[in-house]
Order: C-alpha cells, then structure tokens, then sequence
C-alpha cells in the first residue's frame, strides 16, 4: 500500500480511534472529508450480547460522554453492558464507610442523572473504531515499523507498505514506538505499586455508588458493572500485591473483605485476577514537527482517581479542534506551530490533575504526620459543605478546565 494522508493516526486504542473518529467526521473548509488512516495491529470486535463482562472497565465522565457523542460512538456504547454510578462513597481506614468521616458524593445533590459511567474497555474502543470506519476512515492491522519525518509530510513504513501524511498522531501506548521515533522523552516514575484487577460478587448491593477506601498500604475501589457484580481495583504497595497474588481465590476474598471493612458484605471472585505495575509517565514534549502524543503516550497517572481514559479522550478532542481550526485559517496542521497550541493547552491541564492524584494517593494512602492527618480528617469537612462538594463533582464529570468545544 502506498498512499497520501491527511493525518494517520498510531494506535487504536480508545484515545487514538477517537481522535480518528473526531477527524474523519468532519470536512476540511474545501467541503472534502480529512484522508484519515489508523494502524491497528489487533482486530478489535464488540462483546458478544449475554457474554460475562469484561474484567478490564474504565470509568467514563460526563465530558467523556459529549466527547463520544460528538465522535459519534456514544449510541454503540449506551445500553445494558454500562452502569451509571450515582454516588461515590470515600473513606480512610480507621473510619466507617457511611460514618461521619466518609466523603459522599451524590449526582442528586448537583442535579445530574449520573456521575460517570463504568463500561467494557473493549465495548468503548469497538464503538469507536466502528464510528471512524463508518464515517470514511480507514483501519489497517499493520505495526509501525519506522518513520522520516520531512518539510511536507512524514513517511511511515509498516510491514504492509509506506503511507506518507501531513501529521502523525502516537495514540500507542505508555510503551509508544512513535514517541521514542521522533526523539520525545518521558519521566517514568515506577510507583512501588501494583494494580490487581478483578470482577467479585458482593454480598450486599453495590446500590450504582463506586466505592473507594484509602488504606496504608494502597488502595482499594470497588467499581459498579451492568449485571450487579463490582469490577475491583487494589492499587497495593509492591509487597502486599505479591502476597495477593500468591493466594488462592478463596484467601483472597477474605483479605477483600477485610480491606473494604465489609463495607458492601462478603465477596467473591468471578474471574481471574489480572496485575500490571502502576508507573507515572510524563512527555517532556507533547509535540514534534508533524508528531503529536495523546493519551498515554504523553501521559500516564495513578488509576486511583480512574482519569486515566478521560484526560486522554479531552487530548483527542484538543487536538481534533486545533488541527480543524487550523486547515480553516488554511494552515498546515502538522507545522509545529499549530500543534503547539495543542501542547500548552493540554499539557498544563493534565500535570495539575496529575499533581492532585499524586497528592491523593501521597496523603491519603500512604502519608503519615500533620499533613496526612489533615489530609483525613478532611474528607468529613468537605462532605460538610455543599460548596466544596460541588466543586470537586464538578472537576470529577470533567467540566473543569479550557474544555474542547466537543466537551461542552
């Protein structure tokens, strides 16, 4: 194969199939739709209707929600495999789950029908990539295998043929080959954490309210699925997930138990569990000449605020209005100069969320002293004050910020 793009875009992961998506859907100012490629080496297919859920789930805010509805994804997505969560429960060990001390945030009391959405990874990138082929765009199953980056366009090789394009998108991964091609660094910072991933039945109802409790040795969420299960998510410091890990179903759901302080009764492992390395990851630069990096290829945060997906898909959506808006001042969208406006714009709003999600799990799960103790003792005082509550719900549906006009 052998053809001339607009834009190819790396990776056809949920963030890259919807910067995809966001592209082909619309016109340049010429009336003609954007030559728009994706390289995707694995056939991605919907969940078969009935099957059990799958254990990898994502969070999704309510910016998310607009931004896949303007990628035209979200009627694929919406139906009996998702779970809006209506409350968020959160507590420290050594206080109760519905005492005084836990932080309770209700959709009710700031008027919206829901906080988020709990769905299928797989469901989300299906939806996704089946939009962006419907609106024009084309899929090849191919791995990037090198890439020159020149004055007018960047020429990628694949093992199924050169594709040349006037901008190349690194959609692929905290392990991105795109970025390490084109000379960007990244921080990595190795968290001495694990995250241990499962579906479990509980006891009692998880009653569509997403659970978490900060503990000393990490941190456990307890995640509301479509069919009444929980998808869990243990964020452990390394030694505790190593014991887990080496335990039986049976042993590990009473150390479950035990951590959620039976906060939603006993549970029950449905799957296996699954386990990755929790790591920081920061691109020193978002952006080349011709090359820009969304979602985990610039950017990797703690999973404990479950923002990992939604600050990727607002970088889809950043990026999809800065390279329109500027093929309608008849700019060239891969000139570094466009695709700066994308960098500073995002890049300043995902280190401020990083920096709060480091702090979270700084203080509140793993700190000790005067502040760690402040940190605590303020969850019960900001679930005190309808003011604070309303904003932090405000920053959790994704509304805060320079919001991309497919967000608002």
């Amino acid at each position: 194969m052998s053809e001339s793009l607009d834009v190819l875009v790396v990776g056809g992961g949920p963030v890259g199939a919807c910067v995809a998506a966001l592209l082909a859907r619309s016109t340049e100012s010429s009336g003609r739709g954007l030559r728009v490629a994706l390289l995707e080496p694995r056939k991605v297919t919907y969940p078969t209707a009935g099957s059990p859920l799958d254990t990898r789930v994502v969070a999704i805010s309510r910016a998310s929600e607009r931004i896949l509805g303007a990628a035209g994804a979200w009627t694929s997505i919406a139906g009996p495999r998702i779970c809006p969560y209506e409350r968020m429960r959160i507590w420290h060990a050594g206080t109760d789950a519905t005492g005084q001390g836990a932080l309770v945030f209700d959709a009710a009391e700031v008027g919206e029908p829901n906080l988020g959405y709990i769905m299928e990874s797989r469901l989300l990138q299906a939806a996704l990539l089946d939009s962006f082929a419907a609106s024009g765009g084309r899929i090849d199953t191919a791995e990037l295998r090198s890439l020159r980056v020149d004055a007018q366009d960047v020429s990628v090789r694949t093992e199924a043929g050169e594709l040349t394009a006037r901008l190349v998108v690194g959609a692929d991964g905290a392990q991105s080959v795109l970025r390490e091609s084109i000379g960007l660094t990244a921080e990595v910072r190795p968290l001495q954490q694990t995250a241990i991933v499962a579906t479990v039945a509980t006891e009692r109802p998880h009653e569509s309210t997403a659970w978490q409790r900060f503990m000393p040795d990490g941190t456990l969420a307890f995640l509301p699925l479509a069919d009444g299960t929980s998808s869990i998510v243990w964020s452990a410091d390394d030694d505790l997930a190593s014991r887990l890990l080496a335990m039986d179903a049976a042993q590990v759901a009473s150390e479950l138990d035990r951590a959620a302080d039976f906060a939603l009764g006993k549970t029950r492992l449905l799957s296996e569990r699954t386990a990755f390395p929790l790591k920081s990851l920061s691109a020193q630069r978002y952006v080349a000449q011709r090359c820009a990096l969304v979602g985990d290829a610039a950017h990797v945060v703690h999973p404990l605020a479950g923002q990992g997906v939604n600050l990727g898909l607002l970088d889809a959506a950043a990026l999809a209005e800065v390279v329109l808006a500027a093929l309608r001042e008849r700019e060239d969208p891969g000139a570094l100069r466009v695709l700066r406006r994308y960098e500073r714009w995002r890049k300043s709003d995902v280190a401020i969320m990083g920096a709060a999600i480091g702090a979270f799990d700084r203080f509140l799960a793993h700190g000790t002293g005067p502040f760690s103790g402040l940190a605590r003792r303020g969850l019960g005082w900001v679930n005190r004050s309808q003011e604070l509550k309303r904003f932090f719900v405000h920053h959790a549906l994704g509304l805060s910020g320079e919001l991309p006009e497919a967000a608002r």
